[in-house]
């Protein structure tokens, strides 16, 4: 069990880097417009970054050959999941959006699964519920650390992102003299900030510091809440926010100290 979890968050880490770090708008772009070789620089980034985490955990997994093709396979399949999700968000409306995001995370996160059971064999398939009641006695569960920040910081952001588009789109619509894309990705960076201080700020028993975040991010924005469409934007936006990042300090206190410790 303890080598199961140590591949799976291994493996999950590397898909996340792949997704939300390493994966530039313009890599997206060219993906979405049908570019084979997008698609290739995606799934050797994919591959690279996978087996060198795993390499670095699992003692002797880059010398393995069976690492290489599970991996490999991996990478393949992680690729043509996007393919799907691509070719199918112009035809049907559970492709697009929210839904599709979710729906992508969620098939990537079962082969994750699957592929991390094929590099632990020796785990019957049926065990794999005790999983959460056995993760803090794991003595690498500090792995889980930047998988945790990696997938609420930036696959957080993009799900809020994809939440909130509508919105977005509205505020546009009604301030011609707003950057659409500059709206956005400002919204986007400013919530990476401000979930990794949220998490950090939990870890280390600063509850105080997420007011200290909320009101300064308030007075920045203060000036365009004469707009009630992008108020609402914006506290939508931020509830969501702080919501993932307040739960993700809660996993990660509960993981690495047993409770979730908060003091003023």
């Amino acid at each position: 069990m303890q080598l199961f979890f140590r591949a799976f968050l291994a493996i999950y880490l590397g898909h996340l880097l792949t997704d939300f770090v390493f994966q530039s708008h313009h890599l997206l772009e060219q993906k979405r417009r049908g570019k084979i070789a997008s698609y290739e620089l995606h799934g050797l980034i994919h591959y690279l970054s996978t087996t060198a985490v795993l390499g670095f955990v699992l003692h002797g997994s880059l010398l393995s050959l069976r690492t290489h093709l599970v991996v490999a396979v991996l990478s393949l399949v992680h690729l043509l999941i996007d393919f799907g999700k691509i070719k199918l968000a112009p035809d049907y409306a559970v492709c697009d959006g929210a839904r599709a995001y979710i729906t992508d995370q969620i098939f990537h996160f079962l082969t994750v699964v699957f592929a991390a059971w094929l590099l632990t064999p020796a785990v019957p398939f049926g065990e794999l519920g005790a999983l959460v009641q056995n993760a803090r006695s794991i003595p690498n569960r500090f792995l889980a650390v930047p998988v945790i920040y990696a997938a609420v910081i930036f696959g957080g952001g993009y799900l809020i992102r994809s939440l909130v588009s509508s919105l977005a789109a509205n505020v546009r619509s009604h301030s011609p003299e707003r950057a659409g894309e500059q709206l956005q990705n400002a919204g986007l960076y400013i919530g990476w900030l401000e979930r990794f201080l949220v998490v950090t700020a939990l870890l280390v028993q600063s509850p105080a510091t997420v007011g200290l975040i909320l009101t300064a991010k308030s007075i920045a924005r203060y000036p365009e809440f004469k707009t009630e469409r992008f108020a609402e934007y914006f506290l939508i936006g931020t509830l969501l926010s702080i919501s993932m990042a307040l739960l993700a300090g809660a996993v990660l206190s509960k993981l690495l100290f047993g409770h979730v410790r908060v003091s003023g």
